[in-house]
């Protein structure tokens, strides 16, 4: 089973990263989304093919990670896609025409080894590790959802504006950690021998609708690269932590492991400051996100 998690993560990372892309383009097709007309602006985004195929795809690779999380531990399955996040670059500069820029390809890098380091220093687990506490798993996604919010009001601030694709690419990534939590957890409840209909779906559907429109709205603001990266990157993070703090993934003891892992999360928080275009690059639209 767990090698079976960990072909449906690598399916799971290639249709996710083609996904965003496609969207991408759409979303700088439609108009700007507008969060005091939700359902208008929303729709407006679908009516984009590239926007339309690209929610396409990326529902493939929900469902590729939903079934790899359920059969395997979540932060196995995060550091497949930790790697996965490199494709980003090599379908944007390939496939879609995109210049990637030096500084882009570190940052990318820098994440996919610090991602896989963080868990490969783990101890070994051979279960899914589904089980977990209802005030933990509260509490923490109660905390990430605040700094979601946070994240969203730093990039309305003028001292923030050239920050704003990027900051709110990292609020959508939380929420997309979020619902995988919550999901995570459903399944627990469903092999426990419960019902699918638990509190911790309706958070998976309000967060995945909140990611929705958070996440299109960055790829308006921002790099197609930069904020795709930083996205995968913040619900990676986000599930890696859910792995130790709620479901009890173990975590490393000796102090090799906890030297490895410790450089893993400054490589992370260097590769953020790497990814997001110089300011000037990106003030006109930036080479990083224009398509051919």
């Amino acid at each position: 089973m767990l090698q079976l998690g960990i072909v449906l993560a690598l399916l799971s990372a290639l249709a996710a990263n083609l996904g965003f892309l496609y969207k991408h383009r759409g979303a700088n097709e439609a108009p700007a989304v507008d969060a005091r007309h939700p359902i208008k602006t929303g729709l407006a985004l679908w009516k984009s093919r590239w926007f339309a195929a690209g929610m396409l795809v990326g529902a493939v690779g929900w469902a590729f990670h939903t079934a790899a999380i359920a059969v395997a531990p979540m932060s196995v399955v995060q550091v497949v896609l930790a790697g996965g996040i490199v494709l980003v670059a090599v379908l944007a500069d390939r496939v879609f025409g995109m210049t990637v820029g030096r500084r882009q390809w570190m940052g990318l890098i820098l994440t996919g080894i610090g991602l896989a380091m963080l868990v490969v220093a783990m101890p070994g687990v051979d279960s899914a590790n589904s089980n977990f506490r209802v005030l933990g798993l509260a509490l923490f996604e109660g905390v990430l959802l605040t700094v979601g919010a946070l994240m969203i009001l730093g990039g309305q601030h003028e001292r923030g504006a050239h920050l704003r694709g990027p900051l709110m690419g990292a609020a959508a990534g939380l929420l997309f950690g979020v619902c995988n939590v919550a999901v995570k957890a459903t399944t627990g409840v469903m092999g426990a021998g419960g019902s699918i209909i638990t509190p911790w779906i309706f958070v998976a559907i309000v967060a995945s609708v909140l990611a929705y429109y958070i996440s299109a709205r960055s790829l308006q603001e921002g790099g197609a690269v930069e904020v795709i990266a930083i996205t995968a990157t913040g619900a990676n993070v986000v599930g890696i932590l859910g792995g130790f703090v709620v479901f009890g993934d173990p975590i490393a003891t000796d102090t090799i492991g906890i030297v490895v892992q410790s450089v893993a999360f400054l490589m992370v928080i260097l590769a953020a400051a790497l990814l997001p275009a110089p300011r000037a690059a990106s003030s006109g639209g930036g080479p990083v996100g224009a398509a051919a």
